[in-house]
């Protein structure tokens, strides 16, 4: 016996088909929702298919964002062994069917039967810091997408209400140019102040932190900035209205990954894998916890191309007849965000020469006459490779 149930994953509910063996389906659709009701029905269940066929069965299911977390959670609890595949694993297996039926039932039917022909490995359970901290680097960048749009319909409204006012702080999204900002939006509001008054209201919001001379410069590059500025009240009352709102947004958003930033920080430091993964020039401590939380336990790649593939740089193949493609692209259907960290630690690496032996191969693929974003690749399955080694051998980067 070789008993698997194929579990159709949606939003509050799942669908499951059990099999007690290759082409030996039990019972009918099992139907449960994911409270606290259902995954107990759902647990009974399996524990029948476990009692027919004598031996734990084991649990096959499609990645769904996080529809799929509650079930996965419970059968890390009650330790049972389960299977996450891609999507895109089991649509091409869909596409072997002559007929074409897409029904939560038949999709379940579908997976248990998919166990059969491909070769999965079970998900070993991957450890809290692991979970938590992909999340947490998943939340991050979420946040930092949200925090890119509002600074962006920001620099809209203060180039209609104070474009002179770039370059005042240096950085225009400092706490203090910001918070000076939501007190004196126009150009007008800074004019009927002195020199003496806007000095003492910049020294209030920085604190101890600047120096008086500091705030006395500030203070006399924001009047010239005002004196320059082609308007000096906006013809928009409701552009002021939303500068305040987004000022307020932008500050949160800052405090909110500031604080994000010091959890990931806090989890990634006590995996042994943190601080060897940033013995490669180039990967720092965002790019080095991103890499870890999307990667989770190395040993379920047992070759480093497999590691590739699941970064999605693996080139595709196309040959048809006496026909074979020579320009291929990359499948792009491995995770987005390890590739999105892996190719930044490769620009970082290459960048000024801080990493050498990655410049070196950068250059000779260039030398070869490959394009920039072909090279580039070329350096990301090259650094993946490294990063397979380091975390197998548990050894840091070497240069020499």
């Amino acid at each position: 016996m070789n008993p698997v149930i194929g579990l159709d994953v949606s939003k509050g509910e799942s669908h499951a088909q059990a099999f007690l063996d290759r082409g030996v389906p039990h019972g009918k659709i099992f139907r449960f929702n994911h409270d606290l009701e259902g995954l107990s029905s759902f647990l009974n269940y399996v524990r029948a298919v476990e009692s027919a066929a004598g031996m734990s069965p084991c649990i096959v299911m499609e990645a769904t964002g996080h529809y799929h977390s509650p079930v996965v959670q419970f059968l890390d609890e009650h330790q049972y062994l389960y299977i996450v595949i891609n999507p895109l694993i089991s649509y091409e297996a869909k596409k072997t069917n002559l007929r074409r039926v897409k029904t939560d039932a038949a999709d379940a039917y579908q997976l248990g039967a998919l166990f059969y022909k491909e070769e999965f490995e079970p998900i070993k359970k991957r450890g809290q810091h692991l979970m938590n901290l992909r999340y947490l680097t998943r939340q991050h960048e979420s946040l930092t997408g949200m925090y890119v749009q509002a600074k962006l319909q920001f620099q809209a409204i203060l180039d209609q209400v104070f474009p002179e006012y770039h370059g005042v702080f240096g950085d225009l999204y400092s706490k203090v140019s910001l918070r000076f900002l939501a007190l004196h939006p126009t150009s007008k509001e800074v004019l009927d102040m002195t020199v003496e008054e806007i000095t003492a209201t910049i020294q209030r919001l920085t604190g101890r932190g600047r120096s008086a001379l500091w705030c006395s410069e500030r203070a006399q590059i924001l009047v010239a900035a005002a004196r320059r500025n082609p308007f000096k009240e906006t013809a928009f009352p409701s552009h002021l209205i939303s500068m305040q709102l987004l000022i307020k947004l932008l500050l949160q958003y800052q405090d909110h990954l500031a604080d994000l930033n010091k959890s990931i920080e806090t989890l990634a430091e006590e995996l042994l894998e943190y601080d060897l993964i940033q013995s490669i020039p180039g990967i720092g401590t965002k790019i080095a916890a991103t890499i870890l939380a999307e990667i989770g336990e190395i040993d379920r790649f047992d070759h480093a191309k497999k590691l590739v593939a699941f970064a999605g740089v693996d080139p595709s193949v196309f040959a048809s007849g006496k026909f074979v493609a020579t320009q291929n692209r990359i499948t792009k259907h491995g995770s987005r965000r390890l590739r999105t960290a892996l190719y930044q630690a490769v620009r970082c690496g290459i960048r000024s020469n801080r990493n050498k032996k990655l410049r070196a191969y950068y250059d000779k693929k260039r030398a070869e006459g490959k394009l920039f974003k072909v090279a580039v690749v070329a350096c990301v399955n090259k650094l993946i490779h490294w990063i397979f080694a380091i975390l197998t051998s548990k050894e840091a980067f070497r240069l020499e």
